[in-house]
């Protein structure tokens, strides 16, 4: 398989994901080049591998016993991770892998096939996130939707305070 066949799994969404994936299948393809000069019968400890390199392994369907699709891989997995786009969200909470695995889902069928995500927590959002890319920001907090609209806010808090039906009636006693 060519490096512009591959695809990037969803799990793999940041930076270091994908520097964490690299040294994984550098090991592996070191591990099979020693074993190829080691004389038969020597003992070798395998290299260990994760879940991510198991589901870009099934995912692409490459057999990493041959070396073309280990130097392949390797060539794809530095591309993703030196040149591929990478956007920066903010969230007021930790998001579940779940929101995680669906945003990264879209944003590789809607705007780039390989683009990896840095999530960050930043609390006085409130609710709702930022979005920074190199040359763009967007902020969709609720922070910043509240005060765009205080003057509204304001204007709608003064005109209950003077409606008499919502105010406390006084309660006598029986």
């Amino acid at each position: 398989m060519s490096d512009g066949q591959l695809t990037l799994p969803v799990a793999i969404v940041t930076k270091a994901d994908a520097g964490r994936l690299l040294r994984e299948v550098s090991a592996v393809d070191e591990f099979m080049d020693a074993t190829a000069i080691r004389s038969p019968g020597t003992p070798m400890a395998l290299p260990k591998t994760s879940r991510l390199m198991a589901e870009i392994v099934e995912v692409n369907k490459l057999n990493m016993l041959v070396a073309e699709d280990r130097a392949n891989l390797i060539t794809y997995v530095t591309h993703v991770r030196e040149k591929a786009p990478e956007i920066h969200i903010s969230f007021s909470a930790e998001p579940s892998a779940a929101f995680m695995q669906k945003i990264t889902t879209y944003l590789r069928e809607n705007i780039h096939p390989q683009i990896l995500l840095q999530v960050g927590l930043q609390p006085t959002i409130g609710a709702g996130f930022m979005l920074r890319t190199t040359n763009k920001y967007y902020d969709f907090s609720m922070r910043t939707t509240l005060k765009a609209k205080r003057d509204v806010l304001m204007q709608n808090i003064r005109a209950a305070q003077a409606e008499p039906e919502l105010q406390t009636a006084e309660v006598t006693p029986t």
